[in-house]
C-alpha cells in the first residue's frame, strides 16, 4: 500500500536503512523565532491526536522536534543551522527575512503590488508559479507498515541545501528527531501539515484511539513548496448561510490540504451575511428570506422554512484572526452593482427607483439571474463607501490585501429603461450601460486604491474599458466564465486567478446518472478536477506571470447545508490543492493511478476529520436526494 502525501512534495528521499523516529512522553518541541504559532498549532491538534504533551524544551531536554525559520544573507549565503537562506524569492507581498520572523506573522500575503509572480523554474524557490506544462512531476512518499506516509526513493534533481520561499519548508527526520525549516513562519506551519500525514491517519482525530499507539515516522527529507501564492476556494455563504464554527472547520479543512486563500461570498440577492453598523437594515432584513427554492431555479419545490443567518462583526474578526492563525487569507467578497436585491429590499433606495417600486421587492427566494440592479447614483456610491470602510476595518490590509467587488452578472434592462442611468451615461460620456458598469467598477478600484488595497472582481469588469486603462495597475481579475477573461488581463498586465466553472466548480456533479443529488452542470470528476491546468498553453512568459494562482468556487443554491458542502467539495479539493501546490506535469502526462493510490489514505484522513465526502463508489444512500430537480448539462465542457 502506497498512499503518500497529498498535495504531493517537490521532493522526498529516504536514505536506505535510516530507521525511524518515534514521538512519545519525552519529546519536546524546540521553536526557534518566528516559530511559535506553529508550536502552538502542533501541540493543541497533533498533541490533541496523539495524547502526547509535546512540552517546550531543547534536544537537551529529550528527542525533539525542532522548528526553525532560515533568514536570507545574501545570494549564495547559508542560514542559520548551515541551511541556505531564501535567495531570488518573489515577492509576494512578504520581504524575504533579513531576520528571523515575528512571532506574530500570519500568512503571506499575495502581494499589494502587481506582476508579483517571478520566474517560475527557480528550483531554489519553490514559491514561484510553473510554467504552464508544469515542471516534472514531483517525488511521491510510500507507506511504511503501521506507521504512517512514508517518502519515497531518492530524487536526483533535488538540490541539496535548496533556498527556501516563505512558504517551502524542508522537513528532515532521523533516528533522534525532526527539524522542520521554514522559509517563513507560512513554510514551518505547511511542513507540520506534511508531519501529520506522515504520522498517519489517527492524527487527524481530536482524541487519541489508543493511548498505548506507537507514533512513528520514517526517517528522510522532504524539501517542499508551493507552485502558486493564490491556492483558494471560495466559499458562498450567501445562498445559504454556513454558521461561524462551521466556517472555521473550513479553515482547518483548507489548512490540511495547504490552501491559502478562503474567498468569502459574502452577499448576494438571497441574503447579505455581514454586520454593517451604519447600515443595521442590511442584516435585520436583508439577513433573511422567508422561504428557499428546493433544487435548481426550474424545481416546483419549495422549502418553505425561513432561512439567514449573518456574521458579527466579532465574528468576522474571530474568522479573519483564526484564518491568519493557519497562514490563510481571508477575501470579503460584496457584489454590485448586480447580485444586490437583498441589500436593495433593507434599502429600497439603493435601486432603480425611477423603474420599479423597490418598496415592494424582498430578499429573493430562488436563484439565477436577478434583474434588480443598483442604481448609477451617488447615494448609492456612498452608501457602498460607507459599507467597504467597515469592511477594509474587519479585514486588515496585512492579511487581507484583496477586496472583491463582484461585478459579474449584472442584467442592463432597468437601466436603459431609468431616465437617471442615461442622464448619467450622457453625463460621464461613458457610452452605453455597458459604459456605465465600467465607470461603477473604476469608482472602487480607485476608492480602495487610495486605501491601500487591490480591487478583484469577476472576468465582467474587463468589459468597458480594460484596454483603454480604465482599472488601475493594481485591479486583479477572477477569470470565471473560461479562460480567457483571464488571458485577456494577463496579456494586459492585470493578475489574474484562473477558476473556470468548467473546470473547478464544485457544485457541478462528480458523475453521471441519478444518483447524483441535485445534479447541476457538468460531469467533473475527481480525475477531471486533477487534470486541471491554471496557466492555458501558449500563454506568453510575461503574461504567465501575472497568474497569481488558481481557486476552487463552491456556490451553495443547492447545498444547504454542511454535510451538502462536504459532498461536493470533497475529495476533489484534495486534487484541486494537488494542482494549486505541487509541480505537476502537463495534465496528460498526470499520473493519475499515482494520485488514487495516495488517495486511499487520504479518505482515511477525511474519515478521522469527520468529512462527507462523496465515497469513489458513488453516494450512501442518505447522500441523495431523489426526486429534486437539477440541471445537468451533458457531454465534455467547452475549453473557453
Amino acid at each position: 500500500m502506497d498512499p503518500g502525501l497529498i498535495p504531493a512534495p517537490l521532493a522526498a528521499e529516504t536514505p536506505a536503512g535510516a530507521g525511524e523516529f518515534v514521538l512519545d512522553e519525552r519529546t519536546v518541541v524546540d521553536a526557534g523565532p518566528g516559530t511559535a504559532g506553529a508550536a502552538r498549532w502542533l501541540r493543541t491538534t497533533i498533541g490533541a491526536a496523539t495524547g502526547l504533551p509535546l512540552a517546550p524544551g531543547t534536544a537537551a531536554d529529550g528527542p525533539a522536534i525542532r522548528l526553525r525559520i532560515a533568514p536570507a544573507t545574501g545570494a549564495g549565503g547559508t542560514a542559520e543551522g548551515g541551511h541556505a537562506g531564501p535567495a531570488g524569492s518573489a515577492d509576494l507581498g512578504s520581504a524575504a527575512h533579513a531576520e528571523p520572523a515575528s512571532e506574530s506573522a500570519g500568512p503571506v500575503p499575495v502581494g499589494l503590488g502587481p506582476g508579483r509572480c517571478a520566474d517560475p523554474g527557480s528550483p531554489g524557490d519553490p514559491a514561484q508559479p510553473a510554467s504552464a506544462s508544469g515542471p516534472a512531476a514531483p517525488a511521491t512518499a510510500a507507506l511504511g507498515p503501521g506507521r504512517g506516509a512514508g517518502l519515497a526513493g531518492p530524487t536526483p534533481s533535488a538540490p541539496a541545501t535548496p533556498a527556501l520561499g516563505p512558504e517551502a519548508y524542508r522537513l528532515t527526520v532521523d533516528r533522534n528527531g525532526v527539524e522542520l525549516v521554514g522559509g517563513g513562519p507560512a513554510g514551518a506551519f505547511w511542513g507540520l501539515q506534511t508531519l501529520r500525514q506522515m504520522l498517519g491517519a489517527a492524527a487527524f482525530r481530536k482524541a487519541p484511539l489508543d493511548r498505548a499507539r506507537r507514533w512513528a515516522v520514517p526517517a528522510g527529507t522532504v524539501t517542499d513548496g508551493p507552485r502558486f501564492p493564490w491556492r483558494g476556494l471560495m466559499l458562498d455563504v450567501a445562498r445559504h448561510f454556513m454558521p461561524k464554527d462551521d466556517v472555521l472547520r473550513q479553515l482547518d479543512l483548507m489548512a490540511a490540504h495547504k490552501l491559502n486563500v478562503l474567498h468569502l461570498h459574502l452577499t448576494d440577492d438571497q441574503g447579505w451575511r455581514i454586520e454593517i453598523k451604519r447600515h443595521p437594515r442590511l442584516t435585520e432584513v436583508g439577513g433573511w428570506r422567508a422561504r428557499s427554492k428546493w433544487g435548481h431555479r426550474a424545481s416546483p419545490l419549495w422549502d418553505e422554512t425561513p432561512h439567514g443567518g449573518y456574521y458579527t462583526q466579532d465574528d468576522i474578526r474571530e474568522i479573519v484572526g483564526y484564518a491568519a492563525d493557519r497562514h490563510i487569507s481571508v477575501v470579503p467578497e460584496i457584489d454590485v452593482p448586480g447580485h444586490s436585491q437583498a441589500a436593495i429590499a433593507a434599502y429600497p433606495e439603493l435601486g432603480n427607483t425611477d423603474v420599479i417600486d423597490t418598496t415592494a421587492l424582498s430578499v429573493w427566494d430562488t436563484w439565477g439571474v436577478n434583474p434588480n440592479v443598483l442604481a448609477p447614483t451617488d447615494t448609492v456610491l456612498r452608501f457602498y463607501e460607507g459599507v467597504f470602510e467597515e469592511v477594509l476595518d474587519l479585514f486588515p490590509a496585512e492579511v487581507s490585501p484583496f477586496v472583491h467587488i463582484g461585478g459579474d452578472e449584472c442584467p442592463k434592462d432597468q437601466w436603459k429603461a431609468s431616465p437617471t442611468a442615461q442622464a448619467r451615461i450622457e453625463e460621464l460620456g461613458v457610452g452605453d450601460e455597458d459604459g456605465l458598469q465600467a465607470w461603477f467598477v473604476r469608482h472602487f478600484d480607485r476608492w480602495l486604491a487610495a486605501r491601500g488595497r487591490r480591487l478583484i472582481g469577476w472576468d465582467e469588469i474587463l468589459e468597458g474599458g480594460l484596454a483603454e486603462g480604465g482599472l488601475t495597475d493594481g485591479a486583479a481579475v477572477s477569470s470565471w466564465r473560461g479562460y480567457a477573461g483571464g488571458i485577456t488581463a494577463a496579456e494586459a498586465g492585470h493578475d489574474v486567478v484562473m477558476c473556470p466553472e468548467q473546470q473547478v466548480y464544485l457544485d457541478h456533479r462528480q458523475a453521471p446518472g441519478e444518483d447524483e443529488p441535485m445534479p447541476i452542470g457538468y460531469v467533473r470528476t475527481l480525475d477531471d478536477v486533477y487534470r486541471f491546468e491554471p496557466v492555458p498553453p501558449g500563454l506568453a512568459p510575461d503574461a504567465a506571470a501575472h497568474v497569481l494562482g488558481t481557486q476552487a468556487n463552491v456556490w451553495t443554491e443547492v447545498m444547504a447545508d454542511r454535510a451538502r458542502v462536504d459532498y461536493q467539495t470533497y475529495p476533489r479539493l484534495a486534487a484541486f490543492a494537488e494542482v494549486a501546490w505541487s509541480r505537476l506535469p502537463a495534465p496528460e502526462e498526470r499520473d493519475q493511478a499515482g494520485f488514487e493510490r495516495r488517495m486511499t489514505a487520504h479518505y482515511a484522513r477525511l474519515d478521522a476529520l469527520g468529512v462527507a465526502y462523496r465515497p469513489p463508489a458513488g453516494p450512501h444512500p442518505w447522500q441523495r436526494r431523489p426526486g429534486v430537480l437539477g440541471r445537468p448539462i451533458e457531454g465534455p465542457p467547452p475549453n473557453v
